[in-house]
């Protein structure tokens, strides 16, 4: 989908806000079996849910085209089951996970019964609050389980061991190299491709070219760039760091990989003017603007996800490239990535769960997800769906990597737990500190340290 890249909370009151909402929404939580009841009280079976009637209140994330598609996905689930409505709202900021409207509602006791969100990690951190309605009473009822999805995906959809988020579909994040570029340079990317940090840096240096006063026209590599700005926690997770131990509910932000990641953006950063490159990637526009300086070949390799490959296809069709994994030093995730995925959510007193979970069953279908995937190159969450996508029938090369790479041991969602969003904004500011500043990260690293311990273990209580 085209709105998948992740948006980071950036006002503390509102997180404040919708803690307190929280707590309203935690003090009337049912039980995981009070939850597997329909609107009658009995248990809800297969057979129920196709014979199910009444209506479905459904906020969605999307805008624009993938709001298009969600509307013609509703028509079709309509069309289906001619005895449910479904009431179709587009919310904005992630189906009002990220302005406090979705706690607001549910606060209020009149939530929608089923949501789709675009930002997983603030939608997680939910969860661990208490926001939502368990899945499991559902589960043998879609036939489904946990482990039908790929393992990167387990920890984004549990918490303490119940399942509250499902995802819809994902992106694979991985590197773009301009072969026109790599060419120029004498680079071979069919076979030595880069495959650690120090030959990524290697090839960074021979594709960066500065004019006779010293100006770089050609940036080989900016880590800060594109993934790199989007996520803070992935450079520190493709070093090899969890960043976040769920079984000890501690952070591990001082962890020597998270620092030497954050050290190697430092030193990457005195190689040029930081601020120069910056302003470069925040004039851009976004991959979907032809002013991107990957489509105007002033950056040579970024990080980014499979939806870009159509971003190229209508800004810069002229662009020759190859997907590659992403470089990681010795001991990190090698063959791995961070994963960007669309989550559905029954939100706490949904009057209607039972309609939400075969709403989403629908939303699995090979055929349903057809226009999604052939346009952005998403990826199902379950390994055999791929085996039905036109990608994978017509043997496209760029999707089997995705395929290999999301089912890599090594790919997962990096830092998921209680304090999530504030987690993502307080490590992009060491992050801007360590790179505009030349800040020490370590130091930086354990005043957030201390700072958001305390919040995840009053989380545990």
């Amino acid at each position: 989908m085209s709105e998948k890249k992740q948006v980071f909370v950036k006002r503390l009151s509102l997180l404040a806000f919708c803690f307190v909402l929280l707590t309203v929404v935690s003090c009337s939580k049912k039980t995981a079996q009070e939850s597997a009841a329909g609107p009658s009280g009995a248990r809800i079976t297969a057979e129920d849910l196709e014979k199910a009637s009444g209506t479905l209140e459904y906020w969605s994330a999307f805008t624009g085209d993938s709001l298009k598609w969600d509307e013609w996905r509703v028509a079709e689930f309509e069309k289906l089951y001619p005895n449910v409505k479904v009431n179709l709202q587009s919310v904005p900021e992630s189906a009002g996970v990220g302005n406090g409207k979705l706690l607001s509602a549910i606060a209020s006791g009149n939530p929608p019964d089923v949501i789709v969100a675009d930002d997983y990690v603030i939608t997680y951190g939910f969860a661990g609050q208490g926001a939502f309605e368990p899945w499991d009473p559902y589960l043998e009822a879609i036939d489904l389980s946990v482990d039908d999805f790929m393992p990167g995906f387990h920890n984004l959809m549990t918490y303490d061991g119940t399942t509250y988020l499902l995802p819809q579909d994902s992106n694979v994040y991985f590197m773009f190299i301009n072969t026109e570029l790599a060419d120029a340079a004498g680079l071979d990317y069919v076979n030595n491709y880069p495959k650690t940090i120090d030959e990524l840096t290697e090839w960074a240096d021979k594709l960066t070219i500065k004019d006779s006063s010293g100006r770089v026209t050609q940036y080989g590599f900016i880590p800060w760039a594109d993934r790199g700005n989007d996520d803070p926690t992935m450079w520190p997770y493709m070093y090899g760091s969890e960043v976040y131990n769920a079984s000890t509910n501690k952070l591990e932000l001082t962890d020597p990989r998270v620092v030497a990641s954050f050290e190697w953006e430092r030193e990457f950063a005195k190689k040029f003017d930081p601020t120069v490159a910056k302003a470069i990637v925040q004039t851009a526009g976004g991959f979907f603007s032809p002013a991107h300086p990957f489509f105007q070949k002033k950056l040579a390799m970024t990080i980014s996800g499979n939806w870009t490959t159509n971003a190229l296809r209508i800004y810069a069709p002229d662009i020759k490239y190859v997907c590659v994994p992403i470089p990681v030093p010795p001991g990190g995730r090698q063959g791995g990535t961070t994963l960007g995925s669309n989550v559905f959510a029954i939100p706490k007193g949904s009057k209607r769960p039972d309609l939400a979970a075969l709403f989403f069953k629908f939303t699995q279908r090979a055929e349903i997800n057809a226009d999604n995937f052939d346009t952005w190159r998403s990826i199902p969450c379950i390994d055999a769906i791929f085996d039905d996508v036109s990608w994978t029938k017509n043997g496209d090369p760029i999707y089997k990597l995705e395929r290999e790479i999301a089912n890599s041991p090594n790919s997962g969602h990096p830092a998921l737990c209680a304090v999530s969003a504030e987690l993502s904004k307080q490590l992009a500011a060491v992050r801007d500190n360590v790179i505009y500043n030349d800040r020490d990260p370590l130091p930086l690293l354990q005043e957030v340290q201390a700072k958001l311990q305390p919040e995840l273990d009053k989380s545990k209580k």
